[in-house]
């Protein structure tokens, strides 16, 4: 046998080591549980591959990104095996992992039922105490279409070798290189149990899987197209440990009791009504009053921040998205047009920036006008496919609170310097704190302009985003067509991630639209445009605060922010003087003269979320004072009404919780 030697990788320490011909990865990292593959030569591979001599070999752990994503298709597998057991007639779609689990589709005669997911996870536990063992097997194109020839699914995805899209998961099952399917062999006899067209690399046996749970089934068109048939599609998750499991089970209640069409209904906030249709929200008094405060406040600080209110039309002509390029790379997003005045094309507006650039082009601009900072809070509507569409965050029809700032080149810098830390201290009043940043860069199938263009305008972004002391984390090919952006990643009370505002550097629509100013020394010069959306849509910013307050919000933006609820009948009249006496502050006070018990109108007022409940009984009237009962059950007894009314007063200006 013959020496082979390889260097092994653990983070930046590198071993060399000697081997006979034929060592396998598993042998390279034997002893250590955790990990579960090998990255060679910076590809995945099953720990039964065999290394080859000068060749650099890391271990893939299972809790890496690497190892939740082999862990997770792993168990994608088990799950099809156990479909098929048990519904022999079930064809196979596609099964790759996803953000914290994995899915299947099925073709099935009927959908399955909940009682069918029990069976189904009951069977996966079966083969997963079986341990077998996941064996890759290279095959040709017309092997595999004799062996799976009663797939239909998988005959399909053999035709896409080389071209699968990572956005349907397709890639997992057949990538650029050659085709391989993968055996489920039985752990003693080596027999064939099941097998499946896959890329892999995958766990060494089923016992590798540590924990799951299936979660839920829905419909989905096969590779994600209407034109397509209806698949069955079913949800589990899969975790290093029982432990790690069920923190990721309890996280998800939380979730739930969090999700904001939930919250919406219960505290009477906004529905999304048939009658309009999927993600088209109207929104009801209560959260009108939230919304309402929401804007007056943003707009308030734009105003400081030296910004001036445009409005636009929600329509337009397709000429004006010709020229700005939607019509070439965003018509996908875009509703279809109508057709009016003998034929010409109109648009409901998916964007506000190319109605900012008619408003600055609609006379001569000086320099002496620059930055010229243009704020709309402008409706926009987008045509979004109805798998996707997600109450109030993935919706068809919001409002971005959208700005468009045009400078010169040699305030550029300044100005994105402002922008970003005004950006981020207008979410910090909104109670959002714990922030990175993620710098988009260009998409190199699909842009506009210069080459040049796009680097010193990367790099700018890049200088500003560095001087916020915030993580900054790459996001290649994530820009839009006309230029590189920032975004602020906001991570909520739970820890969840959102995208929150969006700040892009554009010298490419300035050139599309012509756009001018008249320079100190009489010239022509070009402006450069940022476009910023601060909440990005007012409806999904609304949906993120619901559920990182839990609907509990802060005094400032709670709808009703304190209600007086007396002990008996004649109280009533006592509470109703001081709530009218806390409106003249501005205050916003309800007093619930229901014929509900005290307890009863306490529990009422703790379900809606009330911050302060005001309770006034014989003592109180009797020294011109109240109580508070606060959300947590707390209370707070004899304090002066006048006392009482500033102090709620305070909490709102000061935009404290309660």
């Amino acid at each position: 046998m013959s020496d082979v030697r390889v260097i092994i990788q653990r983070d930046s320490e590198r071993e060399e080591r000697v081997v006979t011909t034929g060592t396998t990865a598993a042998e390279l990292f034997a002893g250590e549980r955790s990990v579960i593959a090998a990255r060679v030569a910076g590809e995945l591979r099953d720990l039964s591959y065999q290394v080859q001599d000068g060749e650099t070999v890391e271990g893939v752990e299972i809790s890496s990104e690497d190892g939740l994503n082999i862990l997770r298709h792993s168990t994608a597998h088990v799950m099809a095996q156990a479909v098929q057991e048990l519904f022999p007639e079930a064809k196979l779609g596609i099964g790759p992992p996803v953000r914290d689990g994995f899915y299947y589709d099925f073709d099935v005669e009927k959908p399955f039922t909940p009682e069918d997911l029990k069976a189904i996870e009951k069977k996966m536990q079966e083969i997963q105490k079986r341990g077998q063992r996941f064996s890759r097997r290279v095959v040709t194109d017309e092997a595999a279409r004799e062996e799976l020839a009663d797939e239909p699914y998988k005959l399909e995805l053999i035709g896409l070798k080389g071209s699968a899209s990572h956005d349907d998961g397709a890639d997992v099952e057949v990538g650029a290189g050659e085709l391989t399917i993968y055996d489920n062999l039985d752990a003693k006899t080596g027999e064939l149990c099941w097998k499946d067209l896959c890329r892999g690399p995958h766990l060494p046996t089923t016992r590798n899987i540590p924990a799951f749970k299936l979660m839920r089934n829905a419909a989905a068109y096969w590779r994600g197209s209407e034109k397509n048939p209806m698949l069955q599609r079913i949800y589990g998750t899969a975790w290093p440990s029982k432990e790690e499991l069920k923190a990721h089970l309890e996280f998800l209640a939380e979730a739930e009791k969090r999700d904001h069409r939930k919250l919406g209904s219960e505290l009477d906030l906004f529905s999304i009504p048939e009658q309009i249709g999927s993600g088209l929200a109207v929104f009801h008094p209560k959260g009108g009053i939230i919304r309402r405060v929401m804007e007056d406040y943003s707009r308030r600080r734009h105003e400081e921040e030296g910004y001036e209110f445009v409005y636009t039309p929600h329509a337009t002509k397709g000429k004006l998205f010709e020229t700005s390029g939607h019509l070439d790379w965003y018509a996908d997003g875009m509703y279809p047009p109508m057709q009016l005045d003998e034929g010409v094309d109109y648009y409901l507006k998916p964007m506000n920036c190319p109605m900012h650039n008619l408003i600055f082009d609609a006379r001569g601009r000086s320099y002496r006008e620059l930055p010229l900072r243009l704020f709309e809070f402008g409706t926009v509507y987008r045509y979004e496919k109805s798998g996707v569409v997600h109450g109030l965050t993935r919706a068809r029809g919001f409002t971005q609170d959208d700005a468009h700032i045009y400078c010169t080149r040699e305030q550029m810098s300044e100005e994105l310097d402002k922008t970003l830390t005004f950006v981020l201290n207008l979410l910090r009043d909104y109670g959002l704190t714990d922030f990175y940043l993620e710098l988009s860069t260009k998409d190199p199938e699909k842009f506009v302009g210069s080459d040049e263009a796009w680097e010193e305008a990367t790099e700018t972004l890049r200088q500003v985003a560095e001087k916020q002391g915030l993580p900054l984390v790459p996001d290649p090919g994530g820009a839009a067509f006309y230029g590189p952006k920032i975004s602020v990643q906001a991570k909520d009370a739970i820890g969840r991630t959102w995208q929150m505002s969006t700040i892009q550097l554009d010298f490419n629509l300035p050139e599309r639209f012509d756009l001018e100013y008249t320079a100190a020394d009489g010239s022509k010069t070009r402006p450069v445009m940022i476009h910023r959306a601060l909440f990005g849509s007012i409806e999904r910013f609304f949906a993120v605060l619901l559920e990182h307050y839990a609907g509990a919000f802060p005094a400032w933006l709670a709808p009703v922010q304190a209600i007086g609820i007396p002990i008996g009948d004649a109280h009533v009249d006592y509470l109703e003087k001081f709530a009218d006496a806390a409106r003249k502050q501005g205050l916003r006070v309800e007093v619930d003269s229901s014929s509900d018990r005290m307890q009863k109108k306490i529990r009422n007022a703790q379900k809606q979320k009330v911050p302060f409940m005001v309770i006034a009984g014989d003592e109180d009237m009797a020294n011109g004072a109240v109580s508070f009962r606060y959300r947590d059950g707390s209370q707070e007894n004899g304090i002066p009404v006048d006392e009482a009314i500033a102090k709620i007063a305070k909490v709102v200006e000061e935009r404290a919780q309660v």
